[in-house]
């Protein structure tokens, strides 16, 4: 008869998202993994078999409550610029409010991790390709209602557009001075015009 797990497998995910953000996969060892998830080294094994699948399973847990969010945002009903506007900001407030300065988990793991792992390198090739989208979606409905000008291909907007948030991650690792941010907020949305 199979043992039932004594813990909850999703606080154990937010914990090691938790523990892998703020020490990236290399700095974390095993040990850190049992002292911070509150399992026993048999359980981390037998649930979730090595470092690497955590890992996995933790981005993944990542990817899909950062995808919830963006989509909230960029589904809500508005203007596209200030939609825009809104996913940019969104960006920055949840950036600067990190205290310990982490970045982007899943920026993170695409420097440390995806030049040499190809299954890292897959969440976050699907992970960009959806926040593009996204950019994309609000952008050409602009484009069609005429609030954003044509004279950019809208595919293009996007990824420029997402280029610029992920530069605001990695420097969100260190500098917390919000005027820099509403600088890049200002000239992205510029861009548009």
């Amino acid at each position: 008869m199979a043992r039932t797990k004594d813990f909850d497998e999703n606080e154990v995910l937010n914990k090691a998202i938790a523990i892998f953000w703020y020490k990236g996969y290399n700095g974390t060892s095993m040990q850190d993994l049992v002292d911070g998830l509150g399992i026993s080294r048999s359980s981390l094994y037998d649930t979730y078999g090595d470092k690497h699948t955590l890992f996995i399973k933790a981005l993944e847990s990542y990817k899909a409550k950062g995808s919830d969010k963006l989509c909230a945002v960029a589904n809500a009903p508005g203007a596209a610029k200030e939609t825009l506007k809104k996913l940019l900001e969104f960006t920055v407030n949840d950036l600067l409010g990190d205290k310990m300065q982490k970045g982007c988990f899943m920026v993170n793991a695409e420097v440390e991790n995806a030049p040499h792992d190809a299954e890292v390198a897959k969440l976050v090739c699907e992970n960009d390709q959806m926040v593009e989208d996204a950019f994309y979606h609000v952008i050409k409905k602009g484009q069609d209602s005429g609030e954003i000008a044509n004279t950019q291909d809208a595919r293009a907007l996007a990824r420029f557009t997402f280029n610029t948030v992920k530069g605001i991650r990695v420097t969100a690792k260190s500098i917390s001075d919000k005027t820099v941010f509403d600088d890049i907020i200002k000239l992205a949305l510029a861009a548009l015009d």
